[in-house]
């Protein structure tokens, strides 16, 4: 059997593709069940995997759920395992960065606001279709996209479903950067690499941190912040040495 989502390891840097081009990779309900296995495999290994790219075989990262897959009997394990995934993907240990190119429409946009950063390419396209369908968010929409972009600008593209362009996102601060088609797998692993090169114990606190001080009041997330830093990593000192023997 194919696998729906396929994993590759290469120097800290762990990339998960959706698998099936055939459907713009659909998100069915089985291949939740397998990113979610990859997910807490990835999470348990916070030493061994340092950096996470999701993307989307072929032409799109992914056109959203599979409505013809739900219809036709699959299942996911429980009510809301979906958008428990998404929560999931979010709160892991490491960074992870969506490699967006072709359509990333409603739940596939729910799925890349829950990664930490999202480079996309000119062909990217962005939508939330729930309105067209007469269907209401359950998997994140309503709280991560405003969060990200801005309620008004969220609501400009809930209530009309019209798709955004990739520029258009960054712009609006939906992603990070938009580049030509055949530059974004090269882009998004030197943003990778960039990112493995710092502390990874201090991109696992820096995570964290921005991530749990958005729940409160600023005067709340700074507390939070005095409290619960992690402190200097155990790679401190060699960094210090190697930065003043270049000095």
């Amino acid at each position: 059997m194919t696998a729906l989502v396929l994993r590759h390891d290469a120097d800290g840097v762990t990339t998960l593709t959706f698998n099936r081009p055939e459907t713009l990779n659909a998100l069915s309900p089985s291949l939740f069940v397998e990113l979610r296995a990859h997910l807490d495999a990835i999470a348990a290994d916070p030493e061994g995997v340092g950096c996470v790219i999701l993307t989307g075989a072929g032409r799109s990262f992914s056109a959203g759920n599979d409505i013809k897959a739900i219809q036709a009997g699959d299942r996911a394990p429980a009510a809301h395992f979906q958008a428990e995934t998404i929560d999931l993907l979010e709160s892991m240990p490491q960074p992870v960065i969506a490699s967006v190119r072709g359509h990333c429409y409603t739940g596939a946009l729910e799925v890349a606001l829950g990664c930490d950063l999202l480079l996309c390419t000119e062909s990217a396209r962005f939508a939330d279709t729930h309105g067209k369908w007469a269907m209401t968010p359950t998997w994140g929409m309503s709280q991560r996209l405003p969060r990200r972009i801005g309620a008004v600008r969220a609501k400009m593209m809930m209530f009309t479903a019209i798709p955004i362009t990739g520029a258009a996102a960054v712009e609006i601060g939906l992603a990070n950067m938009c580049v030509p088609d055949a530059d974004l797998e090269a882009k998004t692993a030197e943003v990778a690499r960039t990112i493995l090169a710092n502390s990874w114990h201090t991109l696992r606190g820096d995570k964290r941190l921005v991530n749990e001080g958005q729940r409160y009041t600023l005067a709340e997330s700074l507390a939070y912040e005095r409290r619960t830093s992690p402190g200097a990593g155990p790679d401190m000192a060699e960094r210090l040495k190697a930065f003043g023997a270049k000095s």
